[in-house]
C-alpha cells in the first residue's frame, strides 16, 4: 500500500528543521551565496542519476529512495523532511510517489523542480493495452486520469527531463552554468546514442506484443513499436484475478508470444504462471527504479542495454 506522510512526522520534521537552522550559525541565502556546494535531494534513482551526471562533483546529490526499495511505497521520516526543507533544490516527479508529493508541500516552491511536465507523461492507464491485471475498481481509478510515470524508459523523454534539471541547476548556480551545460550535453548525447541503438536493434522484431509483470513499459513500448500487456496493470501492487490470468494466457498463445517479462522488485509468481500455462519462457525486464547488486549493470545505461538484449531475444528480432 502507498503510504503518505503522517502529520506527526511533518510536525517533528519541521521542529527538527527549525532547531537545526537556529543552531547552525550559517548565514542566510543559498549554498552558492555562502560559497558552499549545492545540496540537491532527488526522490528516486533515475532522477538521482540524471542530476549527478549533470552536476558532477560540484553538487552534493542524495536520494530519498534506498537501493532495493520499492519507490511507490516510500515513507518519509522526520529526518528526510528536514533534509528536504534545507536543500537548495528538490528534484521529484509529481504523481509517482505519494509520500514525496505530500512532503514537497512543506518545501519552499523556489527550491523545488517537478520534472513531470518535461517528461511529457502523455500515456494514461486507460490507454495502456490489456488492463488484464486490474480489478474493476482499479481500472476505474486509473481511467480517471492516472498516468504511467516511467518516463525514463524512453531515452527521449529522459533527455527532456535532463534538460529541465540542467536549467534549474544553472539558475541556482550561474557560476557553474557552463559546466552543467557541458555535462548535460554529454548526458543527452549518451541517451541519443542509446535511443538509436534500441531503434536499430528492435525495428526487425516479429513479436510486437510485450507481456510484462506490470504495465511499467508504456513509453518504451510506444517508442519502439510494441503493444504492452501488463499482467498486473500499472501498479506493481495490483494482483490479477484468475480470469485475467486466463485472458492474458490466451492472448500469449494466440499471438505467438514466446517470452514473458518479470521485473526486479516485483514478485515473479504471476509472470511464471502465465509462462508455464502458455509454454512461454520468462526473462527479466528491469523498470530501473533502482540499482542493486542484483541489477544487470551498475548504472542506467548498463541496465538499459541488458534490457535491450532481453528484448532482442524475447521479441524475436532479426
Amino acid at each position: 500500500m502507498n503510504r503518505r506522510l503522517a502529520p506527526v512526522a511533518v510536525a517533528a520534521a519541521l521542529a527538527l528543521t527549525a532547531t537545526a537552522c537556529s543552531s547552525s550559525g550559517s548565514p542566510g541565502g543559498s549554498a552558492t551565496d555562502r560559497g558552499e556546494r549545492l545540496s540537491v535531494v532527488t526522490s528516486f534513482y533515475p532522477l538521482q542519476f540524471a542530476t549527478q551526471s549533470i552536476a558532477g562533483d560540484a553538487v552534493d546529490v542524495t536520494v530519498l529512495t534506498k537501493p532495493g526499495a520499492e519507490p511507490h511505497d516510500l515513507e518519509i521520516a522526520a529526518q528526510d523532511l528536514s533534509r528536504l526543507t534545507r536543500a537548495d533544490l528538490v528534484v521529484y516527479s509529481k504523481g509517482f510517489q505519494p509520500a514525496v508529493d505530500d512532503a514537497v508541500e512543506q518545501v519552499d516552491a523556489e527550491h523545488v523542480v517537478d520534472v513531470s511536465p518535461a517528461a511529457h507523461l502523455t500515456l494514461t492507464a486507460a490507454e495502456e493495452a490489456g488492463h488484464a491485471g486490474e480489478s474493476e475498481a482499479q481500472h476505474a481509478e486509473h481511467a480517471e486520469g492516472g498516468t504511467d510515470p516511467h518516463f525514463w524508459l524512453d531515452p527521449q523523454r529522459y533527455a527532456s527531463v535532463a534538460e529541465a534539471i540542467r536549467a534549474r541547476l544553472a539558475e541556482l548556480d550561474p557560476e557553474r552554468a557552463a559546466t552543467y551545460d557541458a555535462n548535460a550535453k554529454a548526458f543527452v548525447g549518451r541517451l541519443t546514442a542509446l535511443d538509436e541503438e534500441f531503434e536499430t536493434t528492435l525495428k526487425g522484431c516479429t513479436t510486437k506484443d510485450l507481456v510484462t509483470s506490470h504495465a511499467a513499459f508504456s513509453y518504451l513500448a510506444e517508442r519502439y513499436g510494441f503493444e504492452q500487456h501488463g499482467i498486473a496493470g500499472v501498479s506493481p501492487e495490483a494482483e490479477p484475478s484468475a480470469a485475467a490470468l486466463a485472458e492474458i494466457t490466451e492472448l500469449v498463445k494466440e499471438h505467438g508470444v514466446t517470452t514473458i517479462y518479470q521485473e526486479t522488485l516485483v514478485e515473479p509468481h504471476f509472470a511464471e504462471t502465465v509462462a508455464s500455462s502458455s509454454g512461454a519462457t520468462v526473462a527479466t525486464l528491469d523498470p530501473l527504479e533502482g540499482i542493486t547488486d542484483a541489477s544487470a549493470g551498475s548504472d542506467y545505461f548498463e541496465v538499459m542495454r541488458s534490457n535491450l538484449a532481453a528484448l532482442e531475444q524475447g521479441q524475436n528480432c532479426s
